[in-house]
């Protein structure tokens, strides 16, 4: 299973609050990884954590860099494993940032294996740093990601970057409209075509001074005009039902990165996994 890592049965406890109905399918964002030399890990203590409590979790591997539509069509392919290996007809997609719009995708052109698509720090409306990266970056970086995790998905960062740009945004969500919302900042509908549609985000930048990655995303937030996690704005991440969209994190912390190093002022990124994963349980999915 190259790029699809399990996290099938709890390694601590035998509680039951995660334990949902569908899988939980956890897709990451661009230059995103499963795992970096077997030791960094994307999703950090995430996976291990809703396991415990009785979920079955996967990680997914898509190309570093490339369009949501490639990268959507990946995952499509681990999402058949998933469903083959488990007997289970749907699962719950979690995507962080352009993995956001991966997971929209594949619930637009495969609803048949989706139960719920729930976003973090996503840029439905684009993102405006990406606007100033257009034309401006090279596919080296993706490949050497995909080389320390392991990954061979062919890389296009050109593409990439350009995907996550608000006109290509726009032309994205022509497409694939469900669960945006109808006006700037509003909610967007929390079930379409039987898929429930969630959706969070941050709007901290440098929440802790002992992670050195702060500073990169400090000087990223200022390309934005409204409030950000450091490379995507508040209202851009909004997505069917809001959970909420002013956590003190940034787009790292969201994943609990890097090594959780995020704010001691916030609650933990676990516990907000966590409780989604049994609000996703409460719902029946």
């Amino acid at each position: 299973m190259s790029g699809l890592v399990a996290f099938t049965s709890p390694k601590t406890g035998c509680g039951t609050y995660t334990k949902t109905q569908y899988p939980i399918v956890l897709a990451h964002g661009a230059a995103g990884f499963d795992s970096l030399f077997g030791i960094l890990d994307y999703w950090f203590g995430i996976p291990e954590d809703l396991a415990a409590g009785g979920a079955k979790v996967y990680v997914t591997e898509v190309s570093q860099f490339n369009t949501p539509e490639v990268r959507g069509e990946q995952l499509i392919a681990q999402l058949e494993q998933i469903r083959a290996i488990t007997g289970k007809p749907r699962v719950n997609l979690i995507g962080h940032s352009q993995g956001g719009l991966d997971v929209r995708y594949v619930a637009a052109v495969r609803p048949d294996l989706v139960a719920s698509v729930t976003t973090i720090g996503a840029p439905h409306q684009g993102t405006q740093v990406a606007d100033y990266l257009d034309a401006n970056f090279a596919n080296t970086l993706g490949t050497v990601i995909g080389l320390l995790s392991g990954s061979s998905n062919p890389q296009d960062a050109i593409a990439g970057i350009r995907s996550l740009t608000s006109a290509q945004v726009a032309e994205f969500n022509a497409s694939y409209p469900q669960g945006l919302p109808a006006t700037p900042c509003a909610a967007g509908n929390a079930l379409v075509n039987g898929i429930r549609y969630y959706s969070w985000t941050g709007t901290g930048v440098l929440t802790n001074s002992a992670d050195l990655f702060d500073g990169a995303l400090g000087v990223a937030s200022l390309f934005a005009s409204e409030a950000n996690d450091g490379l995507v704005g508040r209202c851009s991440a909004h997505l069917g039902q809001v959970i909420r969209d002013d956590y003190l994190y940034n787009h790292l912390d969201e994943v609990n990165q890097i090594t959780a190093l995020v704010s001691p002022f916030e609650a933990n990124p676990l516990v907000v996994f966590r409780n989604h994963a049994n609000r996703l349980k409460n719902a029946g999915l």
